[in-house]
């Protein structure tokens, strides 16, 4: 029976606070280090900032930390709607876009956010062990990398295998748009190189779920990225890679059907009820 179920009076007798806080959003908190943030030009400073929803009375919480779309080149960080109200801390990170910045420069900036993330997950009321990785589009193609290139994160003392989880909704699997465009390929121009998930397959990585929407309605060949990407995990010996096609979705409606995978995904991994 949840405490919500409960009497005051009831709650009183077994010693428990009927004034639990409220959820709350913690708004553009820096997340450099502060040799990072001494050697940062002013648009690293004013971008490497990010939200984190934090739920009432959180205490060993699972952590979703969430990168925005927006083809690097546009976007800001939000906290999910369909993510509040669950259990989770969220954490909703900025980072710098192009052309103002390197396409490399978000990769950077993203694993600073989530090096900030795993020194601060306790304090917030979360666990180290329960961080989940995820974003939609270009925040999936991050949360990939990161993921999956170990190098990202190894400068701050983390193992990306620690990661809990990482579900990508419609994430590129190829090199990005963005890293193409700075040199000149175009957007119909596959490329796999260091700056692609694809080329960072490996079998011992964290749970990974990628979502998509309709093959025939997805943008270019986004469904066809993220098959691949199941087909060549799976021949590494990748054990718990799965791809959901979400029927009837093109690429923007498919980010508000993808969150019930996403919370089921976590709740599998987790072995654990929602919410």
């Amino acid at each position: 029976m949840k405490l919500k179920f409960f009497s005051l009076g009831l709650l009183a007798l077994l010693g428990l606070d009927a004034r639990a806080k409220p959820a709350h959003v913690l708004r553009d908190q820096a997340y450099l280090s502060a040799e990072e943030a001494s050697q940062a030009d002013a648009y690293r400073k004013e971008s490497t900032k990010l939200d984190v929803y934090i739920p009432a009375d959180a205490h060993n919480c699972p952590i979703v930390v969430w990168f925005h779309s927006g083809g690097l080149v546009n976007g800001s960080k939000f906290i999910p709607g369909e993510l509040t109200n669950r259990g989770f801390i969220i954490v909703a990170p900025n980072y710098r876009l192009t052309p103002k910045g390197k396409a490399v420069n978000t990769l950077e900036d993203s694993a600073a956010a989530t090096a900030w993330v795993f020194k601060n997950a306790e304090s917030l009321g979360g666990s180290r062990s329960r961080i989940f990785m995820s974003g939609a589009s270009a925040g999936g193609f991050i949360s990939a990398m990161l993921t999956l290139d170990k190098h990202w994160l190894r400068g701050y003392g983390i193992d990306s295998n620690q990661i809990a989880g990482l579900i990508t909704f419609s994430g590129q699997m190829i090199t990005h748009v963005a890293f193409r465009a700075e040199h000149a390929i175009g957007p119909k121009q596959p490329v796999i190189d260091a700056y692609a998930p694809l080329y960072h397959v490996r079998a011992d990585t964290p749970p990974f779920l990628m979502i998509t929407g309709d093959r025939e309605l997805e943008l270019l060949g986004r469904y066809d990225e993220n098959a691949y990407m199941t087909r060549m995990m799976k021949i590494v010996g990748h054990t718990q890679t799965r791809l959901i096609e979400i029927p009837g979705k093109d690429h923007p409606s498919m980010t508000p059907a993808a969150f019930p995978y996403l919370l089921a995904e976590i709740e599998r991994v987790l072995g654990t009820s929602r919410p």
